[in-house]
């Protein structure tokens, strides 16, 4: 099973001193956002997992390999099954198509 882990921050802030890079990192605002936490995202067509944090929530929860409960986001579509990402992507032949449509219709 792949499990795939996303972390979110901001960057506030990023300056050179001394010839090296200092970055500070912080996470929301206390008390004006909607709670941030750890959850997993399925796709239902390929069973990928994708363990980041999220302020959705849902009912269902899956207990992963490291021993903790998380709530389960279940999704149809996601870069792990997407034509565009699995490379199985088909072009339409537009050209072709309005062949057919003037020949069909006399145009």
């Amino acid at each position: 099973m792949e499990v795939r882990l996303a972390v979110e921050l901001s960057l506030v802030r990023a300056t050179a001193r001394n010839g090296g890079a200092v970055m500070e990192w912080q996470m929301a605002k206390d008390g004006i956002h909607p709670p941030y936490h750890p959850v997993v995202f399925k796709d239902s067509s390929t069973g990928a997992l994708i363990i980041t944090r999220s302020t959705m929530t849902s009912e269902q929860k899956i207990k992963m390999d490291d021993g903790k409960e998380y709530p389960l986001i279940l999704l149809e579509i996601t870069s792990d099954s997407h034509p565009f990402y699995t490379g199985t992507q088909r072009l339409i032949d537009t050209q072709g198509r309005v062949d057919k449509f003037k020949k069909r219709y006399n145009r």
